[in-house]
């Protein structure tokens, strides 16, 4: 059977985001695995004395049930560079633990840190992060990502980013994109020039 996966940003021992992290963990339960009891990631991951201090991830991997709970130091990735990938097949609308697919497109990056995926003209997400993009005025996201996040879903609902259809001749628009996911908030995440995507 394939597993899931939570990833939970922990700063100084608490847990952060975590109504987003319990409704798609939930939903996933239930969709995958015909899951009708509810589970509480509150009630049912307690923090080692080592994560009481720093920043890590708290990995929740999980199937009908959860499998296993770890803690990672988390050390940020620099992206400065990104390269443009299409692959109009890419399926990814649950966070599997086997990003296999991921990791091969990952590969195709030349010589840049990271990659924008494109579907059927439409842009979805980097490798590990939802986007969004800067337009002088206000930061928006595309409503077409392979996986909508738990950063994504918070920002939206707080109204600090909007969702619209962003293809790949739209993005000569912006000034700027970043990269947001569970450990990359608005304020924290990567910020890279237009003109540092490779077309």
């Amino acid at each position: 059977m394939y597993q899931l996966l939570e990833t939970i940003r922990c700063a100084d021992g608490r847990l952060e985001n975590l109504e987003f992290h319990q409704a798609r963990f939930s939903h996933a339960r239930k969709l995958n695995f015909n899951a009708e009891d509810e589970i509480s990631l509150e009630q049912q991951i307690e923090g080692p004395d080592f994560a009481q201090a720093g920043l890590f991830r708290c990995r929740v991997i999980y199937g009908r049930q959860i499998e296993k709970i770890e803690f990672i130091p988390h050390v940020y990735r620099v992206v400065n560079s990104l390269q443009l990938i299409v692959d109009n097949n890419i399926d990814y609308n649950f966070k599997y633990a086997n990003r296999k697919n991921l990791e091969q497109l990952f590969e195709k990056r030349s010589d840049c840190d990271d990659i924008i995926i494109v579907k059927n003209g439409l842009i979805t997400d980097s490798f590990a992060a939802n986007l969004v993009f800067y337009d002088g005025k206000k930061w928006w996201t595309p409503d077409t990502p392979l996986l909508p996040g738990t950063q994504r879903a918070r920002l939206l609902e707080a109204g600090e980013i909007t969702a619209r259809r962003i293809t790949q001749n739209d993005l000569h628009h912006f000034q700027k994109v970043g990269l947001i996911n569970a450990m990359n908030t608005l304020e924290n995440m990567p910020q890279i020039g237009i003109e540092k995507i490779q077309f």
